[in-house]
C-alpha cells in the first residue's frame, strides 16, 4: 500500500479532522488547499503536506494524485461542477494507480433527486464505481454543525431557530464522527468496496425536539419556527448571500426532509469505528458557547 493519502476538501468541516486523525493513525497526508490562512497553517502543524490544487483542471489533478495510495474527496457544495471534478479525479487516479477513494456523497443522492447537487452526487458515485479504484461512498445525514451555521445566531439573539423542515425526524451526525469513519475506510477500504454507507447519529429527533435539547443544554428555552420553503430560499440568497446553486439545493433539502429522506437511524459509525456516534446533547454541550453567541461559528464547508 502507498502510504500517502490525498485529502480534497482538507480545510472543511470533515476534511480537517480527517487530516488530523489520519496522521495520528500513521498515514502520510497530502492536503489540498485553495488559499493560505489559519486552517492551512493548522494542517501543517498537524504534520500534513499542503498543496494548491484545482480539481477542475486535469493537469493539476494529475500532479495531486502522483504517488498517492488513497483519497478522501469532499467537494464544496457551493460549486456546480462536481461531475467534471469527479471525471478528472477518476481518470487521473486510475492512470496513477490510486488504490481507493472514499467519496463524500449525501443521504439524498438518487437518480430522481430534484436538487441538481443531489443528482450530481448520484452521478459521481457511479463514475467512481466504474473506475479502477476501490470506491466507497459515504452518505451522511444532516450535519449537527448545520444547526450552528443556520441557527446559532437566531438562538443567541431571539431564542428561536428558523427552518423549513416540518416535523419529520432526523438523527444529526457530528463532522468528527464522519471523519472517524473516513479514516478507518482509508486504512482498510476493501471491506466496504462499492458500498453506500448511510451515516447518522445514534438518536432520532423531530426539529421541535432538537430545539428542546438545545434549550436544555444552554439553559434557556428555544422555539422552533417553521418556515415556508420559498421564504427559506429567499433568506439564503438575499440575507445570507449564498450562491443560487447552493440555495436551491438547500430548498430541495427542505422538501426531502419533509418527505422523510432524513428520517432514519443507522449504527454504521459504531460498526466501522468500534465507537458509537456522539449524542446530540453532547454536541450541543461541546458547542454551548456558539449557541450562546459567545464564540464565532466556523463557516467552512
Amino acid at each position: 500500500m502507498k502510504k500517502t493519502a490525498l485529502i480534497i476538501g482538507a480545510t472543511g468541516k470533515t476534511g480537517m479532522p480527517v487530516v488530523e486523525q489520519a496522521i495520528a493513525a500513521g498515514l502520510k497526508v497530502r492536503a489540498v488547499i485553495r488559499r493560505e490562512g489559519d486552517r492551512s497553517e493548522r494542517l501543517r502543524r498537524a504534520g500534513a503536506e499542503t498543496v494548491f490544487g484545482d480539481v477542475h483542471d486535469m493537469k493539476s489533478v494529475r500532479e495531486l494524485v502522483e504517488g498517492v495510495g488513497r483519497i478522501y474527496f469532499a467537494y464544496p457544495p457551493q460549486l456546480d461542477r462536481l461531475v467534471e471534478a469527479t471525471a478528472n479525479l477518476s481518470l487521473a487516479s486510475s492512470s496513477a494507480g490510486v488504490e481507493a477513494i472514499v467519496n463524500m456523497s449525501q443521504i439524498t443522492a438518487r437518480e430522481s433527486a430534484r436538487s441538481p447537487l443531489s443528482h450530481q452526487h448520484w452521478l459521481s458515485e457511479h463514475i467512481f464505481d466504474h473506475s479502477e479504484m476501490c470506491a466507497i461512498h459515504i452518505r451522511p445525514t444532516f450535519f449537527a454543525e448545520n444547526f450552528l451555521l443556520f441557527n446559532a445566531a437566531g438562538i443567541a439573539s431571539e431564542g428561536k431557530m428558523y427552518l423549513p423542515y416540518g416535523t419529520r425526524g432526523q438523527a444529526p451526525i457530528a463532522a468528527n464522527d464522519i471523519a472517524r469513519v473516513v479514516v478507518q475506510l482509508l486504512l482498510d477500504p476493501e471491506a466496504y468496496r462499492g458500498e453506500r454507507l448511510q451515516l447518522t447519529g445514534p438518536e432520532r429527533f423531530t426539529i421541535p425536539e432538537i430545539a428542546d435539547v438545545i434549550g436544555i443544554e444552554i439553559g434557556s428555552p428555544v422555539e422552533y419556527v417553521s418556515l415556508p420553503e420559498a421564504r427559506w430560499k429567499d433568506i439564503l440568497v438575499n440575507q445570507v448571500g449564498l450562491p443560487e446553486f447552493l440555495a436551491s439545493h438547500l430548498y430541495y433539502v427542505a422538501q426531502d426532509h419533509q418527505e422523510g429522506y432524513f428520517d432514519k437511524v443507522t449504527d454504521t459509525v459504531e460498526e466501522i469505528t468500534g465507537t458509537p456516534a456522539q449524542e446530540f446533547k453532547e454536541f450541543v454541550r461541546e458547542h454551548r458557547r456558539n449557541f450562546l453567541g459567545e464564540e464565532a461559528v466556523f463557516l467552512g464547508v
